[in-house]
């Protein structure tokens, strides 16, 4: 089954069962409250007759009987209602109608209203309690040998005390029984039946109808997201759908939107990777074939006497050179993919960072001044720094060689704090600089800010800042790049302390 179909039964079914619930309510109150009116309007008809009824003796103070004309008035003026009642007196006699075979002409077969009361019902009476009865049975044959028993002779009857007040004193003299015919209560309890179906009949459509708008609308936003999810199968990483943050669906769309931005910079970054995997490989083989070229040419030369004999030794040292590139070139990615799965041990110690910063830029001063640039180092006598110790020496010489690489005839500015847990280095130029994008690239492997410099007398490789990076990340440190373009590069290398050098590793 569709999902709308089974919205609508949803909705058409809650809505159907709170209509029924409240109809047969209504039908429950609506019952109760006809025969409480009726109830209460035999009552008043009692109060009347019982005013007028009983005949009083003012010389003698007591009560001689009842008034029969007014009875026989009221009972003509009654059965056009169809209300019968009978009074009896203090012994429980039948005192109206008059005599045991009175017919009453609007009872068919000739039959009278003549209800039994129960000894314990007239006990209730002369403590002046008003009883009501529901429907029975209170026509009988003119013998009153057997009841009536016919539907539409079935009556709701009250029976009311009949007291004479004197002053304070109250005298007991006899009883009402009044009734009504059960049918005339039916009618007007059909007919509101009738009003009430019909205001079903027309709930119900109205509801079938609610309930197709509410599924249509649900499953509307619902088929959004369906058409959205294909569109992002298809490869559409742009598509958002609407949401007004208002029910769950709008949090789905939220949910989904996040995850086609996610998939959408994923998708993003495996294009980068990939593109990056490609140059890899490019640069890979280029990185190797330039050494083994020149190795092959040599050896060539070699074998057919090509080289002069003054030039052998030199040629050798160059094949020597070459071939230790190619050692060192394998020994960095191999180093590289170690640090970069975890392979590798940290031996942490706590040593001097400050006299490192020195044996480095010492130890650099030489190619800083062919390149015609310039250490300048500020950092305290003692720069406590928990880390590996070659592994620190390692990330520092990669990124001081880097600036001078990428610097001509400026200071490169080397820089030794503490903070709170942690030593920062940090180690500025004032070079070529990056663009934002070469920044965003220059943890890949064999990536260069300057494509020109791919070939340096230092014979770099493009693998230094990666390794760098991997290896800061192990020590559970950081680093950071700020460049601008022409106006060279910072990076910032945080070192913490022991108890604060969670490692981070990347995929």
């Amino acid at each position: 089954m569709k999902l709308i179909y089974q919205q609508m039964l949803a909705f058409f079914a809650v809505i159907i069962t709170v209509i029924v619930v409240l109809g047969f309510s209504f039908i429950r109150t609506t019952r109760t409250m006809l025969y409480n009116n009726s109830w209460q309007q035999l009552q008043q008809y009692a109060a009347s007759i019982e005013k007028e009824a009983i005949r009083y003796n003012t010389k003698t103070n007591k009560v001689v009987g009842f008034n029969q004309q007014f009875l026989s008035d009221g009972t003509v003026i009654l059965r056009d209602q169809h209300i019968h009642f009978s009074v009896y007196d203090a012994n429980k006699k039948l005192v109206y109608p008059t005599g045991i075979g009175a017919s009453m002409d609007s009872a068919p077969g000739g039959s009278i209203y003549d209800p039994k009361i129960s000894a314990k019902d007239w006990k209730k009476l002369k403590q002046n309690k008003i009883i009501t009865q529901s429907p029975h049975v209170t026509f009988r044959t003119r013998n009153r040998d057997q009841p009536v028993n016919t539907p539409s002779l079935r009556t709701i009857d009250v029976l009311v005390p009949l007291f004479y007040k004197n002053g304070s004193t109250k005298k007991f003299v006899g009883a009402i029984s009044i009734g009504s015919f059960e049918q005339t209560l039916q009618a007007s309890e059909q007919q509101i039946e009738k009003n009430l179906f019909i205001a079903l009949l027309v709930s119900g459509i109205a509801a079938l109808l609610l309930s197709y708008v509410l599924a249509r609308y649900s499953v509307r936003r619902i088929n959004r997201l369906r058409y959205a999810t294909h569109s992002v199968a298809n490869g559409d990483f742009d598509i958002q759908v609407d949401s007004n943050h208002k029910d769950e669906i709008d949090d789905l769309a939220d949910d989904f939107n996040g995850m086609v931005s996610s998939l959408r910079e994923s998708n993003e970054e495996i294009k980068r990777q990939e593109k990056r995997r490609r140059e890899f490989m490019a640069d890979a083989a280029h990185e190797m074939r330039t050494p083994l070229t020149t190795i092959n040419g040599i050896l060539e030369g070699l074998a057919y006497d090509a080289i002069p004999e003054e030039d052998e030794a030199h040629s050798i040292e160059l094949m020597q050179n070459e071939t230790k590139r190619l050692i060192r070139l394998v020994n960095e990615n191999l180093d590289y993919e170690k640090i970069r799965t975890g392979q590798i041990a940290l031996n942490k110690t706590n040593f001097d960072g400050a006299e490192v910063l020195h044996n480095l830029v010492e130890q650099l001063t030489k190619k800083a001044d062919a390149a015609d640039d310039h250490f300048v180092l500020t950092a305290p006598d003692k720069l406590p720094v928990w880390a590996d110790y070659d592994r620190f020496v390692q990330v520092l010489f990669n990124i001081m060689q880097n600036a001078i690489q990428f610097s001509q005839g400026s200071a490169i500015e080397v820089t030794g704090q503490r903070t709170e847990h942690a030593t920062v280095i940090s180690i500025q130029d004032h070079g070529i600089g990056m663009t934002p994008d070469q920044v965003k690239n220059i943890w890949e492997r064999y990536y260069k800010a300057d494509p020109s410099r791919k070939s340096t007398k230092y014979g770099e490789s493009g693998l230094g800042l990666a390794i760098s990076h991997q290896l800061v990340q192990q020590h559970g440190g950081s680093i950071e790049v700020d460049s601008a373009e022409n106006e060279g590069t910072r990076f910032t290398v945080t070192f913490p302390d022991d108890g604060y050098d969670k490692p981070i590793m990347d995929d």
